[in-house]
């Protein structure tokens, strides 16, 4: 286990908000975790736990302890003629688990390449993209209680899980820490691509395979994504929403161009970038925070901002969406 003290939390946010805590706490291991857990220095400070740091926004310096898991490892406790049933250390990268997956021919994950972050926060957030989420596949959640540091199993029912939502990001919100998620994949291929055109961009790079679906969506990511190592952002900064038919259709009629995608007889998704987009904002820069030029969805620090700089520009641009289409947008991303 390792503990330090007024550290900077600049390696451990993708936005590069250079943002100090008072500890940090890294653990190995689930007994490194129950130790710190009725350590002192937890039971007298209020806590923290991060993953990657991909989906985080630091809005000032942290009064406390941050938690990191470095719980590493990628076993399989099962298999049938169907699956592979795979456990998995909550700090190991995700992408690093889609890579192994994809390398062993089992599917399931596949779409979900190259989302930043680590397992245990993709099991709070439900990541999803190109019609895949993270719940498809996940069988459990093992998590330890923070007050009591007793280990408990949570099956994928008792996690709740809905649109970048889970029971760990509301009724257990910090009550919980994750170390290992059980996931379920496929050894026979059944993909997903009828989510923007994502087949037709599989097919030029050959047949549809696990390899090739991955290697696509990772082109397809790197070409609207910019590099945290140029300019730091979290990704997807906002939600799609969620809107009622009858408001979609009412914008249809006003937008005819405008993307969507079903969701039940009574919703339709929109997609914020589009949403953005239209409002102008594409590029545009409000003090060292700005709008990404290749993806609207994206906001970035284009160097030294601090957290309510890029808090400022996402409430400009909620108040425009809400302006000009009638829809709230959400942050995806958490402020601290």
């Amino acid at each position: 286990m390792i503990i330090k003290q007024d550290i900077s939390l600049l390696p451990y946010n993708t936005f590069g908000i250079d943002a100090k805590a008072d500890y940090f706490v890294e653990y190995c291991s689930i007994e490194d975790l129950q130790t710190a857990l009725l350590s002192e220095i937890v039971k007298l400070n209020k806590i923290f736990h991060i993953g990657g740091g991909s989906n985080l926004l630091f809005l000032n310096d942290y009064k406390g302890v941050i938690l990191h898991s470095a719980i590493k490892f990628i076993e399989i406790i099962n298999e049938d003629t169907d699956y592979v049933f795979i456990k998995v250390g909550s700090g190991i990268v995700w992408d690093d688990f889609v890579m192994y997956a994809v390398e062993n021919g089992w599917c399931g994950i596949e779409n979900l390449s190259l989302i930043p972050g680590e397992v245990g926060a993709a099991a709070v957030q439900n990541i999803g993209a190109y019609g895949v989420e993270v719940q498809d596949s996940i069988v459990k959640v093992n998590a330890v209680e923070i007050s009591t540091a007793l280990q408990k199993t949570f099956s994928v029912a008792d996690c709740n899980y809905g649109y970048r939502e889970s029971i760990f990001k509301n009724e257990l919100n910090t009550k919980y820490i994750i170390t290992s998620v059980e996931f379920r994949l496929k050894k026979k291929p059944i993909f997903k691509l009828n989510y923007q055109h994502l087949e037709e961009e599989v097919l030029k790079s050959g047949e549809v395979n696990l390899k090739n679906i991955r290697s696509t969506i990772i082109d397809i990511r790197k070409s609207k994504l910019p590099d945290t190592n140029v300019f730091g952002n979290a990704g997807s900064f906002f939600m799609n929403p969620v809107i009622t038919k009858e408001l979609f259709n009412e914008l249809q009629n006003q937008y005819p161009q405008i993307p969507h995608y079903f969701v039940s007889d009574a919703e339709e998704k929109v997609p914020a970038g589009w949403l953005i987009d239209q409002c102008g904002w594409k590029g545009k820069q409000l003090g060292n925070a700005a709008v990404h030029d290749k993806q609207a969805l994206v906001l970035i620090n284009k160097g030294g901002a601090k957290g309510q700089e890029i808090v400022y520009l996402a409430q400009q641009i909620q108040a425009s969406v809400k302006s000009k289409f009638g829809i709230e947008l959400h942050a995806e991303v958490n402020y601290i």
